[in-house]
């Protein structure tokens, strides 16, 4: 019914507006989509985290206007449950990003100060009229208690365990071969995609994310890093359960050789004995290549198995298996790993996946063939620094740029010096971590940046450039999507980090500077965010649309959407962008994918680990 319509029946209006007030929001937002920011009525809106914020960590939000606020506006921070103003802040002088939104105005709100347990929301009154952001809980740590149970409840939705891919997955047959193997169980990579992947993009060479065994490390880390929240929160079981799924289609899919399978491909088709384990090219072109490369998930998968294998809450008989697995494993790659590398050669994806494997079985077993070959890796990170801090990703020019694990040669990193002592050794990989995180900071301050977006180098048409996302012409030829799990991985990179080489205690700015940097991305994930959504599905108060798969697979609660972007005409990545449709591709925006909420788990565990 029109508005005009409604006009004199003011009862039925309100029960109108009561009824469709997310969905009318969720339609403004998507007009601004293909269009200027928000509809035109929008004038102004205040962005906060839609979930919470930890008590006595940086909280921000950010107000944007179409027109340039008056001084006399009043903004408060507004306790929800006692309805009354708890803070009164006065708007800081406005910034600007013309290559956002032309014409907008940025006011960054910083409340870090303020430590009261609560419910609250931002109000502001300017001009006669009132806005609000989101409600969003303050308290200790909030974000955790709130997350962590979701996300390990959307992996459980994620199982590959529907009837059609059970009984497909049993005999599997090898592309270009009538061999099967049993590859049942794992985790359907996304919500439009029941494949399952080790890593996908494997031909790019420089892009390879870390996709199931980046799950299952991030389960493990948090469960040895966040016991005591764990156990606060009912959480340890369900959290244990759900990595041991994981582990046990990491055995599954190591071959008797000692090479793990690279990818369960459905070929997005709706019959189930379609699916064939593969290589993967682009355009679903598929190959005989399905073995995985330490850069194409069998470092990750390693240090899994390695990992679990030294866990005392895994009993016995399975730690024996698992590290047994993850030696014979390393021991194929050593051998073997140029011969996977789709180029032949390798790259620091390589050095950084390896890193983790050997450091891993480093820990599990001290044997030294594992700490060289842990040395040898950190070494050639070492290396590959460029003098501005970022990390080169091949042997000439070319910027180490990644959509998903950006801050994975640092965690990395981390991770052997939890078992490095020897001294040398130990300078040179925290001088690493902290250039890298210096370049950080100083990359993502280069330019206005109200919300502190990380921002990254990359290499365009030979040129080394800079920007907010990831450019849209690159080594895939068709792949680019909304960052979440970059910011999620930066987001524990930056406070794992900070701890080794800028502790609080004796660089306090510097700290402050990275926790902030940090808490930025992971609230942008949960709606401080230009586009006012919260990616985390059913939290919050803004989410994207429900995305059905086959098999009875589709969105799940507590997984994580891809993002935003840089505008969809750039092939540098420059602009912004998110759209709820685009004839189909809207998936570069709306869809989960499984690293987005691993990452964003490692990052949430990085601020609550003990």
């Amino acid at each position: 019914m029109a508005i005009k319509r409604l006009f004199g029946q003011i009862a039925l209006l309100m029960v109108f507006f009561l009824l469709t007030t997310h969905h009318l929001h969720a339609q403004k937002i998507l007009e601004g989509m293909n269009g200027n920011w928000i509809s035109s009525e929008e004038q102004v809106r205040i962005v906060s985290s839609q979930v919470a914020y930890d008590l006595n960590s940086p909280k921000g939000a950010v107000v944007l206007s179409k027109f340039q606020i008056e001084k006399e506006a009043q903004l408060y921070l507004v306790n929800t449950l006692k309805d009354e103003i708890a803070v009164q802040f006065q708007l800081p002088v406005p910034q600007r990003l013309d290559s956002w939104f032309s014409g907008m105005f940025y006011y960054p709100i910083d409340f870090t100060t303020f430590n009261q347990n609560g419910t609250f929301r931002l109000e502001l009154k300017t001009g006669g009229q009132f806005f609000a952001s989101a409600n969003f809980e303050i308290g200790e740590k909030a974000i955790a208690r709130s997350t962590i149970p979701e996300i390990v409840g959307f992996y459980n939705h994620q199982r590959a365990n529907s009837p059609e891919e059970l009984g497909a997955d049993k005999a599997l047959k090898l592309f270009g071969s009538d061999r099967t193997v049993d590859l049942t169980g794992g985790w359907c990579d996304a919500s439009g995609d029941v494949s399952k992947y080790f890593s996908h993009l494997a031909y790019t060479n420089f892009m390879s994310p870390q996709q199931t065994p980046l799950v299952v490390w991030s389960m493990i880390n948090t469960l040895e890093t966040c016991s005591d929240l764990l156990s606060e929160i009912g959480a340890v079981d369900k959290l244990l359960e759900e990595t041991l799924y994981g582990a046990d289609y990491l055995m599954k899919s190591l071959d008797p050789e000692g090479y793990f399978y690279m990818t369960v491909f459905s070929y997005f088709d709706k019959d189930p004995s379609a699916r064939r384990v593969v290589g993967l090219l682009a355009d679903s072109k598929t190959t005989s290549d399905y073995q995985c490369a330490y850069r194409e998930g069998a470092g990750m998968a390693i240090a899994d198995l390695a990992r679990l294998s030294n866990n005392k809450l895994v009993n016995t008989e399975l730690r024996v298996k698992f590290l047994a697995a993850a030696e014979k494993a390393f021991a194929h790659s050593q051998k073997f790993n140029l011969n996977y590398c789709d180029d032949g050669k390798e790259n620091i994806i390589d050095d950084y996946c390896a890193l983790m494997g050997s450091t891993e079985l480093w820990l599990a077993t001290d044997k030294a063939i594992y700490r060289d070959e842990a040395r040898k890796r950190a070494q050639n990170l070492s290396k590959r620094i460029s003098t501005d801090g970022y990390f080169i990703a091949n042997d000439s020019n070319r910027p180490f740029w990644h959509a998903s694990d950006a801050g994975l040669p640092i965690i990395a990193l981390a991770r052997y010096l939890d078992k490095e002592a020897e001294p040398n050794f130990r300078s040179s990989a925290l001088s690493t971590i902290k250039k890298a995180l210096d370049y950080n900071l100083a990359v993502t301050s280069k330019v206005e940046n109200p919300f502190g977006y990380a921002r990254q180098n990359f290499l365009l048409n030979g040129k080394v450039m800079d920007g907010f996302f990831i450019p849209h012409e690159n080594e895939s030829g068709w792949w680019w999507q909304g960052e979440n799990a970059r910011l999620g991985s930066l987001a524990a990179a930056a406070l794992v980090g900070s701890r080794l080489v800028y502790p609080k205690e004796k660089f306090p700015e510097q700290n402050d500077a990275l926790m902030q940097f940090a808490y930025h991305q992971l609230t942008w994930v949960l709606g401080r965010n230009p586009f006012d959504i919260c990616f985390m599905y059913q939290k919050g108060k803004n989410n994207v649309p429900y995305m059905k798969s086959m098999y009875g697979h589709g969105t799940g609660k507590g997984g994580i959407s891809n993002g935003i972007t840089g505008n969809k005409e750039k092939p540098d990545g420059s602009g912004i962008d998110f759209r709820f449709e685009d004839d189909g591709n809207e998936w570069r925006w709306t869809e989960q994918w499984i690293p987005h909420s691993a990452w964003f788990l490692q990052g949430v565990a990085a601020t609550v680990s003990e």
